[in-house]
């Protein structure tokens, strides 16, 4: 019997519509889109394509440019040549470009969400979040630049600096390249391309390879708000390939770059001495401590590990819960977990979706398997079938199952019980990983304690993580979760530089 026998389908096939907005940024033949990237401000083909299949039923969605490094290296000069223009370009007026792009993304919301579902598997209530999330980050562009503010020193405070001042000003990286990942493969980019671009820097950024349509679509509407050619420059095509030819480049000055904890640790390495933003791995632990609302707790980690099918940076991947209520609490998931169907993204019904592919797929199940083999009880779901994921209850699962230290990247809830708040801590605090955690308690005192004792760069108190358009900054504590902060206005921290310029007082 097929998992996906009584899920919910949509008949029609899974394809892109003709988008009436999609100019020269793609051609169509028999019914399929062969995409162009950006460079320029023009729309260029490359001397090969690679297809695009949907996990939704593994069909054609569409054919991408496969960028040489040729083609990356012209963007990157490109975007080199606009720096000096744009950087000098008021800030007025990029502030009135982002919010006429907003206008833009608000009229195409459907479209885009569409290709999101189309592209990536995400239902379609996740897709028109993120596109709205895209569209609202762009309107919010003056709370990005709030943050860039100068300051003045007076010298005569200290001896050796009478009769000088200073004043500390920041400016532009210069060129920046933006490397997003496949599971928001709009807005993650959009996020790092906004305030880049608001604070005068030029823009390299190389859309997701399992799912490039989503930034390409992006690219449109800024090519339509007006963009300047150069300013942004959108390539398509293998990280492996292209990926180091953009980390290493002496005219990139920063990199900013959210994916996997591997691919950030080979950016590090071989970008040399500029600028890094690294948003990498998450193992987020929910500690479920006696004292907490049960039915909200169970509500708000059922969330956090199953919404887009658990591909999520800041997805609940295990959960500590006192022993007291731990049988309570996971008789109660089970029942929660079994209202999340499974199906067609399409779907009004659905809530979980594919993953990216059949493999990722497989790679999930395959910690599924490892936990039950090593003792775990599989309590619902635990079964895969080719691009999706049962969502699944794992209980009792042993300290030794690798589900409970690696990013799972999918619907999969591990719990185990725990004899108090410390070893909850203890047992969080030994991932490698510190992106985000929660604690769920009716105590102020005890959920103020474990959050100060939890080692990760953001803490949510009686909630699921939730990165949302970034108005609370968020980033990694542990190398394997990276460096530096996401978020309105800081940002702009990360693409901005500081100049100190002293002269007489």
């Amino acid at each position: 019997m097929s998992i996906l026998d009584d899920a919910p389908k949509v008949a029609a096939p899974a394809r892109l519509d003709r988008l009436d907005f999609l100019g020269a940024a793609a051609e169509w033949d028999s019914g399929t889109p062969t995409f162009r990237f950006f460079l320029d401000g023009d729309w260029h083909q490359a001397d090969d394509t690679f297809d695009v299949t949907t996990p939704i039923d593994g069909s054609l969605l569409a054919r991408v440019q496969r960028a040489s490094t040729k083609d990356v290296e012209q963007a990157i000069d490109a975007a080199a040549q606009a720096r000096a223009r744009w950087a000098g370009t008021p800030a007025a007026e990029r502030i009135s470009l982002c919010e006429a792009a907003a206008g833009l993304m608000e009229e195409r919301l459907d479209a885009v969400a569409a290709a999101i579902t189309l592209d990536l598997g995400k239902t379609r209530s996740s897709s028109g979040s993120e596109a709205s999330a895209a569209a609202e980050r762009l309107a919010m562009v003056r709370e990005e630049v709030r943050k860039i503010t100068g300051e003045y020193l007076q010298g005569d405070w200290i001896p050796d600096t009478v009769g000088k001042q200073a004043f500390v000003l920041r400016e532009p990286v210069g060129t920046i390249a933006a490397i997003g990942p496949f599971n928001y493969p709009l807005f993650l980019s959009a996020s790092k391309i906004i305030p880049a671009i608001a604070a005068g820097n030029t823009v390299v950024a190389k859309a997701p390879s399992d799912a490039p349509v989503p930034l390409l679509l992006f690219a449109r509407v800024l090519e339509d708000a007006g963009l300047p050619p150069g300013v942004l420059n959108v390539v398509t095509g293998s990280g492996s390939q292209i990926g180091d030819l953009l980390a290493q480049h002496p005219a990139v000055g920063m990199v900013s770059f959210t994916g996997s904890s591997q691919v950030g640790r080979r950016i590090s390495e071989i970008t040399g001495p500029k600028r890094l933003h690294l948003e990498l791995g998450g193992n987020a632990a929910a500690i479920v401590l006696a004292d907490a609302d049960l039915e909200a707790a169970v509500a708000a980690t059922v969330e956090g590990g199953y919404k887009s099918s658990g591909q999520r940076c800041d997805a609940i991947s295990r959960v500590l819960v006192e022993r007291s209520v731990y049988d309570d609490f996971v008789s109660r998931l089970v029942v929660q977990a079994r209202s999340w169907t499974l199906g067609d993204p399409r779907a009004e019904d659905t809530k979980v979706g594919p993953l990216v592919s059949a493999k990722a797929a497989e790679r999930v199940n395959g910690f599924v398997r490892d936990a039950v083999g090593k003792g775990a009880e599989l309590l619902y779901g635990g079964q895969h079938e080719a691009a999706y994921h049962q969502p699944t209850v794992l209980a009792n699962v042993p300290h030794t199952a690798e589900i409970l230290w690696e990013e799972q990247f999918g619907p999969v809830l591990p719990v185990l019980p725990v004899d108090d708040a410390n070893e909850a801590l203890q047992i969080a605090n030994q991932s490698r990983y510190g992106l985000d955690s929660a604690v769920f308690t009716s105590n102020l005192d005890r959920a103020w304690k474990v959050a100060r004792g939890l080692q990760c760069g953001m803490v949510t108190i009686n909630g699921a993580p939730a990165h949302g358009i970034g108005h609370f900054p968020f980033g990694g504590r542990k190398p394997d979760s990276g460096v530096g902060r996401e978020g309105l206005g800081y940002s702009i921290d990360e693409c901005t530089e500081l100049k100190t310029v002293v002269m007489p007082a």
